[in-house]
Formats: structure tokens, C-alpha cells, sequence
């Protein structure tokens, strides 16, 4: 919500210094700006590592699904091509085996699989037999307790390369990176190596090409074994669980390695036909076995200790770790998404009601209109450059006013720039630096009406704008009033953001809080309350950083109406520099949580507090604190799908949420009046603004979080705003050393 520029630090708050900056703590500031965004910049990068590792384990990223057709087989030798189902190249040799006749060594292909893979090996514990499973190591670092248990029950584990490419087409460099990536995962899941190799896309030995040969020999100088298979059950092609079961039967009762999947799909007939298959051969004579057993050879398993170990588990506790977090940042987008659209539809349908009640024939806020004269409460800190044309547009007013500068502790011209313009109904009051909320209680009690209008000394008004700010008040519930406060320096990039941002998010939120009775904040720019309900509540606060959002909460809870007045504009000067956004933002955001904490206990009271607690504090928890947190996640996913996939979906979906924003945005303006040529930046500023104001919220979160105390910083301004229809006047020379006696 817009909200003025502070006026130097509080007093009684704790480690706050009082007066003005020291130039060279400024500098110092200046330096510790980019500190500012380590900490959520290296949140964001670590969410993005998370998002990568994630791909990089699902086979989004690197992934290469091509398949060669068969080429010829001149180059492979006849043994190979007449051998058995297991072919070792270790050392230089080119041997193959076969298993010995009524031994079947059953292996899976491409798990594990967290629903089929517990299946198999349940039915493979109740028959007491052995397999083995050809793991990916996409799965197993997804799944380490199954190959955990794999290897527990007596199975042996075998690599199928990290995220199952064609080798073929691999480089030997790529060949490494997959066999070595896959053993990661085995020592990570299990604490073993393993020295079987199934490639993928493999079939049977006389399938061997020239393509795949040299793949077979490379892997054999890096210690692997390369297993085919006799038999292929085809099971995922879902035959049936005969069909399954007769492909899978050697003939004669030889031996046979079995190519099964227990990952990839639907498995249940794999499933239910191992569980009718291995009884049967069993009373056939078969023995179930792996395939080390099966050749009575050493087993294919070499346990791992030391370095080797903790590197696996290492990579294991990353991969849970990025799948807990993307499964978490999945429900945080859902949560987000509903959260969006709901505020969208909400804005939409109430501002149009909102419209409709204020904008409808003969609408006025009592029986007769408010004409009474009113005090306007102008506190000052440094506003050198902007006092003249704020107070000017005062005198300009359409409506009786009493002007009340509160000069709070200045140490340049602002208060005697106001006293040499000799101004009637002005009244300059002098304090000693103590803060916005002490300013404007001594205002208050300088005040000599029971209407009184706040602004910033950085605002100008238009004639109309303190009439239609105060009209409302003809309704006695009625103890608050929001105006309409707009950006007056647009025109440099930043300035058109943040025109968008107050014309789109705060008026559209301000009719539809209006709608709902809950409105969180009045603007310190263009405000006015009713004095006796100023008096009730205790005055303004110093309690938070955000006294505007206090005020209101208070009243609120004190059983005070809170309306939005659409005609009374004012004009502020809006930060020109990142800093100065960062510095306001980063204020804006922290006391807007700690209004929320305070006025918590409106959660569980009766009458117009709980009916604020229930309503007020939960809208603008989700709308202006958990909303803004959650909305860079878009942004996080967009980047990840356009780079990795599905990338057409990704951008028609984002194209929809800018849709419906613009749409937001383009009815916004139409209320307001406004050019719609600003909402040329509305992409830009959603990508890069937003960003910022993310990294704002989350630095607010952390502050609060880790007990931090935020210092009162005062934005630099250049007095270019007026406002249309005003009228500045000449400033008078102060050289001199005339004052006017300041109340």
C-alpha cells in the first residue's frame, strides 16, 4: 500500500539513532546494498540447483531419447554372435557365457519403481527366489531404499546407465559420466559397486551390431560385464499373463537369462505372471538364481567404505532432498495459483460492485454533504525540495483547510521555507527529531478541527481532493477515509512500475477491502480520520514501522468503518533508484507484518475486532504477505519449462496468468482514468519488478524471523511532482532571517 517516506528514527526503539543520517553511515548503507540481496539471492539460487537436480534425476535435463536402428554386424565377432547371453571384454578378452541348463536368472530393466519394483520383490521373497535388477540411476537415486533391499534379500544389482540413452550415440566421455553417475547412486543406496552392465535398448547377443559392439568393448576396459538377455517376455507390451509367461519359457529345459521390467508403466501382469511363472518352474526343476549364482562365479557386488560411501550418501541426501523441496515448491505454485486467480476474481467482481455503489446516480455518503472545515496534518522531515509544492496545493483546495506543518527535527530549510511563504491558515510546529507517529500527535493536538486530513510532505493534492476525501465522514459510522494516491513521476521505467502497482494492486485491493469492511491500510499520503476515533484508539502509534497499516487495524478492531474515497488524488513522488525502492519496500513490507502480529489477538475477540481478525488479518496474511512471497515460483517454472520442457505448455500457461493480469490491469486503469499506454511495461514489470518485491518480502521475513531491527531511513526526493489543477506559487527568498512564530 502506498505509504509515506518516514521521517528519521524513532527514539524509543531500540537501537534506532535519532536525528538525521550521518553522511558516512549513509555511504556505509550504500556499500551493504548488495548484502542486502545475498541472502535471498543464494534462497533463490539454491531453489533453482533444487529444480535442476530434480530434472537432472528425472531425465528432463541431458536426457537423449534417441534409438539407432540396426546397423550391420561385419565388425562383431562369430562367438559373440553365436554366444551366450553374457558377454565380458574385461582385460582384453571377447568371451561370452550361458547359464547352465534349469537355472533362470530372471532380471528387471529400468527401476526401481516405487509401485511395481516392492511388488516383484515380494513375490520373489514368498517363492524364495533370487533376480537381477538393472537399475537407472535416475531411480535409484529417487528410490535408494528399494535397492537397499535388492541387495538385503540376496538380488544382484546391475547399471542400465544413468538415465537410459542410446550408447551409441554417446561419446566414451558421456559413456564414463552415465556408468559413473549410476554407481554414485548404487554406493549412495546400497554402500556396493557393481560390475553388470545391461545396455539399454539391448536384446539378445546375435543382435550385436557394429553400432553397439564398440560399446560392449568399452565398457569391458572399465570393468564391466555385459548381460543380455535368451528370453524377452515382451511384458511391456501388456500380452496378457499367459502370453507373458510362454515368452518367457526357455525351451528343453535349457538355462536362461529372462528379460522382464518392473519399471516403465503399468506392471501388474509382469506382476501377476512371475507369480504363476517361477512356481511352476520351480516344480519343473528350475532354480530361480542370480546370475553370479547361476555361473558360480564371485559376486557382482563390491562393497564401498570411506570417501567412496559418504560422496554416495552425499548424493543421496541431495537428490531426497531436492525431491522433498520440488514436491513442496509444486504445492507452493498450486497454492499460489489459487491464491492468484481468487485475488483476481475477487478485485474484479468487488471493484465492479464497488464502482457501482459510489459511482451510481443520486450515491451520497449522508444527509447532507460535509462542508465543515477540517486540519490537515503535514509532517515534514527534509522535504526542502518538495514543502513549497505540497503547501501550495493545500491553498488551492476546494474546501475550508487549516494547514499544520510538524517540522520533525529537519536539519535544512523545510521549515523555514513554509514560514517565509507568510501563508495564511498555515502554522508551522517545530519538534525534536522523534519519528512520523510523535509528529502527527503533536499535529493532532495542535489541531483545531474534529475532521483531520494526513499527508506526506512529499505530496501534492488536487483543489477537489480534500473535499472528496472528507465527504465520506457524513456517515457516522464512518471513521476512516483512503484516498487515491498516485505516482506523479512515471515516467522513467521504474516510475511506470509503480504506477501500474498503485493504480492495479492497491485501488482495485482498496475497493474490494472497501466491499469487505477490512480495508488494512490508509495511505500516509492522502488520508483523513475522524478525531474522536483518532482519540479512542490512543492516537498514532510508534509500536510499528507502519503506523498507516496500525491506525487502520485499530480502528477497525474499535468498531469504525474504513472507506475508500476514488476522487480525492494526491500526487507523490515515488523512489527513482533501486535503493530507495529497496529502502521503502523493505519498511513497507516489515511493518505491515509486525501491524499484522500485533493485532493478532483480533483472531479470537467477539464483536467488530473478530469479525476484523477473521476476515481482515487472513485476506491480507494471504493477499499481501504469503501471496507475493509464492508469485516468483511462477517465474522460477517458467524459466525451468522454456529451457527444459514442456516448453510450448510453459509459455501459453504463463501468457495465461499475464492475461488475466492485464485484464485486471487494463479495468484498473479504466476506473482510474488512466492512459492505458503504461501497461506497455506490464510484462517487464511483472519478470523484473516483482522479483524485487519478492526479494523485499523475503529479506522482511528473514528480518522478522531472526528478531532483526529495521532502521527508519528517509527516501531522497526532488520535488519534480505537481499535481493537475494546482497551482504552485513562486518561492520568496530565504536568505533572510524573517520567521513567522511557529505554533
Amino acid at each position: 500500500m502506498p505509504r509515506t517516506s518516514r521521517r528519521g528514527p524513532a527514539p524509543s526503539a531500540p537501537g534506532h539513532d535519532s536525528g538525521t543520517t550521518p553522511k558516512h553511515d549513509r555511504n556505509a548503507r550504500r556499500r551493504r546494498l548488495p548484502m542486502r540481496f545475498l541472502l535471498p539471492t543464494t534462497i533463490l539460487v539454491a531453489l533453482m540447483a533444487m529444480l535442476m537436480l530434480r530434472g537432472y534425476v528425472h531425465s528432463e535435463i541431458l536426457a537423449d531419447h534417441r534409438i539407432r536402428p540396426e546397423a550391420a554386424t561385419d565388425k562383431v565377432p562369430e562367438k559373440i554372435l553365436d554366444g551366450g547371453p553374457v558377454i565380458d571384454t574385461r582385460s582384453g578378452r571377447t568371451t561370452s557365457l550361458s547359464v547352465p541348463d534349469h537355472r533362470l536368472v530372471l532380471t528387471f530393466d529400468d527401476g526401481p519403481d516405487p509401485t511395481w519394483t516392492p511388488k516383484v520383490l515380494d513375490v520373489l521373497k514368498a517363492h524364495h527366489a533370487h533376480a537381477v535388477f538393472f537399475v537407472t540411476g535416475t531411480m535409484a537415486s529417487r528410490y535408494p531404499e528399494l535397492v537397499a533391499r535388492m541387495v538385503r534379500e540376496g538380488h544382484e544389482v546391475g547399471l542400465h546407465t544413468f538415465n537410459h540413452p542410446d550408447l551409441s550415440y554417446q561419446s566414451k566421455s558421456r559413456i564414463d559420466w552415465e556408468l559413473s553417475q549410476s554407481q554414485l547412486a548404487l554406493e549412495g543406496a546400497a554402500g556396493i559397486r557393481t560390475s553388470l552392465f545391461r545396455p539399454p535398448y539391448s536384446s539378445f547377443a546375435d543382435a550385436m551390431d557394429d553400432k553397439s559392439w564398440p560399446v560392449t568393448q568399452y565398457v569391458g576396459t572399465r570393468g564391466y560385464i555385459t548381460v543380455v538377455n535368451n528370453t524377452d517376455s515382451e511384458d511391456w507390451q501388456k500380452p496378457g499373463v499367459d502370453e507373458i509367461i510362454r515368452r518367457a519359457t526357455p525351451k528343453g529345459g535349457k538355462g536362461a537369462i529372462v528379460l522382464m521390467h518392473d519399471s516403465g508403466g503399468d506392471r501388474h501382469q509382469t506382476v501377476q505372471a512371475l507369480d504363476k511363472f517361477v512356481p511352476e518352474l520351480q516344480q519343473q526343476g528350475y532354480d530361480f538364481e542370480n546370475l553370479t549364482e547361476a555361473l558360480n562365479a564371485p559376486s557382482a557386488h563390491t562393497p564401498v567404505k570411506g570417501l567412496d560411501l559418504w560422496k554416495g550418501k552425499a548424493w543421496i541426501f541431495l537428490v531426497q532432498a531436492s525431491e522433498k523441496i520440488t514436491d513442496g515448491l509444486i504445492v507452493c505454485i498450486a497454492i499460489i495459483g489459487v491464491l492468484v486467480f481468487t485475488r483476481f476474481g475477487m478485485m474484479l467482481l468487488l471493484s465492479v460492485a464497488h464502482a457501482r455503489r459510489v459511482r451510481r446516480k443520486g450515491f451520497r455518503w449522508g444527509p447532507a454533504p460535509v462542508t465543515e472545515p477540517v486540519s490537515v496534518l503535514v509532517p515534514a522531515y527534509n522535504e526542502a525540495k518538495c514543502i513549497e509544492n505540497t503547501v501550495n496545493s493545500l491553498m488551492t483546495s476546494e474546501h475550508r483547510v487549516e494547514i499544520i506543518v510538524i517540522d520533525d527535527g529537519s536539519s535544512d530549510d523545510t521549515a523555514r521555507i513554509v514560514e517565509d511563504m507568510r501563508l495564511r491558515n498555515v502554522r508551522v510546529v517545530r519538534q525534536q527529531n522523534a519519528g512520523k507517529p510523535a509528529a502527527l500527535n503533536r499535529g493532532l493536538a495542535n489541531a483545531s478541527h474534529d475532521i483531520i486530513v494526513m499527508m506526506d510532505g512529499d505530496t501534492v493534492f488536487e483543489p477537489a481532493t480534500v473535499r472528496e476525501l472528507v465527504q465520506p465522514f457524513a456517515d457516522p459510522r464512518v471513521g476512516a477515509v483512503a484516498g487515491n494516491a498516485k505516482v506523479g513521476n512515471r515516467d522513467s521505467l521504474i516510475g511506470a512500475w509503480q504506477h501500474i502497482e498503485y493504480v492495479m494492486g492497491f485501488n482495485l485491493d482498496r475497493r474490494m477491502y472497501d466491499i469487505l469492511r477490512c480495508m488494512p491500510t490508509i495511505p500516509g499520503a492522502v488520508g483523513a480520520f475522524r478525531r474522536s476515533a483518532l482519540e479512542r484508539v490512543g492516537g498514532m502509534s510508534d509500536d510499528t514501522l507502519a503506523e498507516d497499516t496500525d491506525i487502520t487495524m485499530a480502528l477497525h478492531r474499535d468498531g469504525w468503518r474504513v472507506v475508500y474515497a476514488e476522487k480525492a488524488r494526491a500526487w507523490t513522488e515515488a523512489p527513482e533508484s533501486v535503493q530507495q525502492l529497496w529502502s521503502q519496500r523493505y519498511r513497507w513490507s516489515y511493518g505491515t507484518m509486525q501491524a499484522i502480529w500485533k493485532h493478532r489477538g483480533a483472531l479470537v475477540e467477539r464483536g467488530p475486532s473478530g469479525r476484523f481478525g477473521r476476515v481482515g488479518l487472513p485476506l491480507v496474511s494471504l493477499f499481501m504477505v504469503l501471496a507475493p512471497l509464492l508469485a516468483p515460483l511462477i517465474d522460477v517454472f517458467l524459466l525451468y519449462g522454456v529451457v527444459f520442457g514442456p516448453t510450448q505448455k510453459t509459455v501459453i500457461a504463463w501468457l495465461g496468468v499475464l492475461t488475466i493480469q492485464a485484464v485486471c490491469a487494463a479495468y484498473a486503469f479504466r476506473l482510474d482514468k488512466e492512459r492505458m499506454t503504461h501497461l506497455i511495461s506490464l510484462p517487464l514489470q511483472q519478470i523484473l519488478y516483482r522479483q524485487l518485491m519478492y526479494v523485499v518480502l523475503l529479506q522482511s521475513w528473514i528480518t522478522a524471523l531472526t528478531g532483526g531491527r529495521l532502521r527508519w531511513q528517509k527516501l531522497r526526493r526532488t520535488g519534480v511532482v505537481g499535481a493537475p489543477g494546482s497551482a504552485p506559487q513562486p518561492r520568496a527568498s530565504h536568505s533572510g532571517n524573517e520567521r513567522r512564530p511557529v505554533g
